[in-house]
């Protein structure tokens, strides 16, 4: 009973003043590929179909230009902007469902993050990502925490949230100091087995992606899947990891799209509706790397997970698909010269241009550009990425959606506008 005190009152205060759900149930799910801007999405879609074609997230009719700036920045951070995403105001960029350290009055009127009181009201909530535990994106919408450093206390609250799903990486985080877990040994300073505390609470426990494929998802009320150490890819420039033997990913670990397939699975069979929120984080660890091998890898995979999101959305048209990042990682752009001026523009760079931009190719310790995948006289072009910078920026980040109320995202939409889509399509009430 030493943890569930708080988690139990926290439920009846929620339930008091939670709103109803609307009579038509329409369900949500918001999906974060951190990081990413035009810019990513051009450079992946060059590479993968071509420039003449079409990737999983130009299928989505919504479009919008993203605002997110937060209450005292231009540039959010990871953790402001979720936090911003969560509660529908704007706070300090240093917030991690709070305001600084304030509490936060959300823009419905309660103090509670919008997955909470969807919570409150009977939904199934989940939350999925390819990152650890506590990583902002889509932590904030079950825990607060004066600092984002405090994984410990974030990974519990997460744990004992309530969500009928949970899929992330960060073992390390769930285990006592030095015991030994299925990725590594744990670090928690409280000696907390927060593992074995999920299956107090009645959840089901998976560590590889072969493991999420055998268990019987119909029959499965409440999942935890611990799929890395840390995070379920290699975050580090791609020297580095070409030369420790490291793939980008974790191979033993589900991409974004297993997973958010298996949430939607158990999460769709409850009466009430559900809401999901899914991130893909490597996208956003890989630019902030400058390493552009694994930053096109991971945003193919954010594209599959697009199109699993997507095909349940055109089965399913009561629920919103609604799709943003908060920042740009990295400000990656691509160079892509004609090809009888490669040699010039990018084989005698030196890894820098002519400014001293980083500069990017398909080789991690020597320069060799990326080739796209034929445009449609059939001819492919080479191309590199430059980076600016290894910091989040305010770049060209676009909010795409389908299903429920995706038309009303056009023009611009600011960041405290993803809460009140997301808070119309579950409550059927408009938040100002």
């Amino acid at each position: 009973m030493r943890n569930l005190l708080p988690v139990i009152g926290i439920a009846l205060s929620a339930a008091l003043t939670a709103p109803a759900i609307a009579a038509e149930r329409n369900d949500v799910i918001f999906y974060h590929p951190d990081g990413t801007g035009v810019a990513h999405w051009n450079a992946m879609r060059y590479l993968t179909v071509g420039p003449d074609g079409e990737i999983n997230w130009d299928k989505l009719p919504g479009m919008a230009i993203y605002m997110g700036h937060m209450k005292d920045a231009l540039t959010a951070t990871s953790h402001g902007g979720a936090t911003t995403h969560a509660y529908g105001v704007k706070v300090q960029a240093d917030s991690f469902g709070l305001d600084g350290e304030a509490e936060i009055t959300a823009a419905s009127g309660q103090k509670m993050s919008i997955m909470l009181e969807a919570k409150a009201a009977g939904r199934a909530i989940g939350i999925v990502q390819t990152g650890q535990i506590a990583e902002p994106g889509t932590a904030v919408f079950v825990a607060s925490a004066k600092s984002r450093k405090s994984v410990d206390e974030i990974a519990l609250k997460v744990i004992e949230s309530g969500a009928e799903v949970i899929m992330a990486g960060g073992e390390k985080f769930m285990m006592p100091e030095g015991v030994a877990g299925r990725h590594g040994k744990g670090a928690r300073k409280d000696k907390i087995n927060v593992i074995e505390r999920a299956k107090e609470l009645g959840y089901a426990v998976v560590y590889t992606r072969e493991e999420l494929a055998a268990l019987d998802l119909s029959k499965t009320e409440k999942l935890l899947g611990v799929f890395a150490h840390v995070n379920t890819f290699n975050d580090q420039p791609e020297e580095k990891n070409a030369a420790e033997g490291k793939p980008n990913y974790v191979p033993t670990a589900p991409t974004i799209a297993e997973m958010g397939k298996a949430a939607l699975a158990i999460l769709s069979r409850d009466p009430d509706g559900f809401f999901l929120v899914a991130e893909e984080e490597g996208t956003d660890n890989m630019g902030n790397f400058n390493n552009a091998i694994g930053q096109l890898e991971a945003l193919k995979r954010a594209d599959e997970g697009v199109a699993v999101f997507h095909d349940y959305v055109k089965s399913k048209p009561n629920t919103l698909l609604l799709m943003a990042a908060d920042s740009d990682a990295g400000g990656m752009q691509v160079i892509g010269p004609d090809p009888d001026e490669t040699k010039e523009a990018l084989g005698e760079m030196n890894m820098r241009d002519m400014r001293g931009a980083m500069v990017d190719g398909a080789e991690p310790t020597a320069f060799k550009p990326f080739m796209s995948a034929p445009d449609r006289a059939g001819k492919s072009w080479p191309f590199a990425i430059a980076w600016p910078t290894r910091a989040d920026v305010s770049g060209a980040i676009l909010v795409r959606a389908a299903g429920a109320n995706s038309d009303r995202v056009k023009g611009k939409m600011d960041n405290t506008d993803i809460y009140k889509l997301m808070y119309l399509t579950l409550f059927d009430r408009e938040v100002r």
